[in-house]
C-alpha cells in the first residue's frame, strides 16, 4: 500500500497536545489526517484535515470513526477497545491493537502482566475498591502509593499514603497499594516497534518531579547515570516492548534504586512527555517515530544530536482562566530555548499548558538554562 498517497486517510483517537505534535510530523507525508475527541477546544482541532467531536469511550462514536480511516492509532489511553476489537476483526490495522491496549490500560493488570513475565517491578496488592483497601491496611506496609487503576494522569489517581488518614476523600474504585521505592532517579525509555517488527530505543532519560503536583518538571537526555545502568535500563525497556508486542512507540518509566537496579513502574503506548525533547534534539522525533512504526516505514535514527532538557510548562497556583503566557520573549532570548505553547485556552493550577526544550552542547549548561526558564516564564490568566 502506497502510504503517501493522497487518498490515505490516518485516524487518530484524541485531540490533545500529543495528537497536535504528531499532526506536525504527518504534514511531512501527503496523507489526510482525522481526529476525534470529546472537546471541541481540543489542541489538534485546527491542523487536521478533520475533526469530529466525540466520546472516545463511546463504542459508537469510536466504531464509526474507525470506519471512515484506513489506519488508527491514539494518542491517549482511554479509549473504547471493544470498538477496536470490531474494527479489527473488519480488517482495519489499529496501532497499538487492543489486545496491547488491554494489558496496559487498567495499571492492576498491567502490574500482574509484568509479574507473568519475568519483568521486574515493585511489590504491590490490587483492591477491588479502596473500603478493600482499607480493611486490609493492617497487612500493607506504610508509606504505600495509591493508585487508581483505570483513567489516572499527569498526577491524579495516584497519592502517597502514610498514614489511614491520607486515605480519606479518594474515591471508592479499583486500585493498587505499591511499595513505595526509595530510587536514585526515575528513567524513561521509549521504545519504537513498527509493524514489521523492526525495533529501536532512544537513549534513556532521567526525569525530575514536581514535589507536590506529582508531574514531571525537567526531562534531561541523556540522563546522568553510568554506562551500566543506561544498558540494563535499555534492555529492560525492550523486554517489555518484546512481551507487549506492541506497534508504535512504547515509553517505559521505571525506577532506579539505590543499588542500581532497574524496576518498571508504568508504561505508555504511544508518544510521551518524556520524549519531548526530541523534536529539537535527536535525529528523528518520537512522533515522526510513531508515524513511521505504525505506518510499517524503515524506523528512523534515534540517536541525539545534543544535550536536551525539555521543562513543562503548567498553570501556576492561584491562577485559572484566560491563559496569559508572561515573560515568553524573555526565554526565547535565549540560545537553544524553543517553546511549544499547547493552544489550551483556559489554564489551572498545575494543568499542562506547553513546554520549553534547551538543547547545549553542554548538559550542565544546559540544566542552567532549564532553571532560568523555569523561573522565567509564568502561565498565569487574567484572572486570579
Amino acid at each position: 500500500m502506497n502510504y503517501f498517497s493522497s487518498d490515505f486517510k490516518l485516524g487518530i483517537l484524541g485531540g490533545g497536545q500529543l495528537g497536535k505534535m504528531l499532526l506536525a510530523e504527518t504534514r511531512k507525508f501527503d496523507i489526510q489526517t482525522y481526529i476525534l475527541d470529546s472537546s471541541k477546544e481540543a489542541p489538534s482541532q485546527f491542523g487536521a484535515t478533520q475533526f469530529f467531536i466525540g466520546d472516545l469511550m463511546d463504542f459508537d462514536a469510536v466504531y464509526q470513526f474507525g470506519k471512515q480511516v484506513n489506519l488508527l492509532t491514539i494518542e491517549i489511553e482511554n479509549v473504547n477497545l471493544d470498538a477496536l476489537d470490531k474494527l479489527e476483526v473488519e480488517g482495519l490495522p489499529v496501532f497499538p491493537s487492543p489486545k496491547t491496549l488491554r494489558l496496559i490500560q487498567n495499571k492492576g493488570i498491567q502490574k500482574d502482566f509484568y509479574v507473568a513475565n519475568n519483568i521486574p517491578t515493585s511489590k504491590y496488592k490490587r483492591f477491588e475498591n479502596l473500603l478493600d483497601l482499607k480493611s486490609d491496611l493492617d497487612n500493607l506496609q506504610l508509606p504505600f502509593v495509591w493508585k487508581c487503576t483505570q483513567f489516572g494522569y499527569d498526577g491524579t489517581g495516584v497519592k502517597v499514603v502514610r498514614t489511614a488518614s491520607d486515605l480519606e476523600n479518594l474515591p471508592n474504585v479499583e486500585c493498587i497499594a505499591e511499595e513505595m521505592i526509595p530510587f536514585k532517579n526515575e528513567l524513561a525509555v521509549i521504545v519504537a516497534r513498527s509493524a514489521s517488527g523492526e525495533v529501536k530505543t532512544y537513549p534513556v532519560v532521567e526525569m525530575e518531579f514536581h514535589p507536590e503536583a506529582n508531574q514531571v518538571e525537567y526531562v534531561l537526555c541523556p540522563a546522568r547515570i553510568s554506562d551500566a545502568v543506561a544498558q540494563k535500563a535499555q534492555e529492560i525497556a525492550l523486554q517489555v516492548s518484546k512481551a507487549f508486542n506492541h506497534v508504535g512507540l512504547l515509553a517505559v518509566e521505571m525506577f532506579q534504586t539505590q543499588d542500581d537496579e532497574i524496576l518498571v513502574n508504568e508504561v505508555a503506548p504511544r508518544p510521551h512527555n518524556s520524549g519531548h525533547h526530541t523534536i529539537e534534539a535527536s535525529y528523528t522525533s518520537q512522533f515522526e517515530n510513531h508515524l513511521r512504526a505504525i505506518l510499517n516505514l524503515p524506523l528512523g535514527n534515534t540517536a541525539s544530536k545534543v544535550a536536551g532538557i525539555m521543562v513543562n510548562l503548567v498553570g501556576e497556583e492561584g491562577f485559572s482562566g484566560p491563559v496569559i503566557y508572561q515573560n515568553i520573549e524573555k526565554i526565547m532570548a535565549i540560545d537553544g530555548v524553543t517553546p511549544h505553547i499547547y493552544g489550551k485556552r483556559e489554564t489551572r493550577p498545575f494543568r499542562k499548558m506547553g513546554h520549553v526544550t534547551i538543547v547545549n552542547e553542554d548538559m550542565k549548561q544546559a540544566r542552567k538554562i532549564a532553571e532560568e526558564v523555569k523561573n522565567s516564564i509564568r502561565v498565569i490568566s487574567v484572572w486570579s
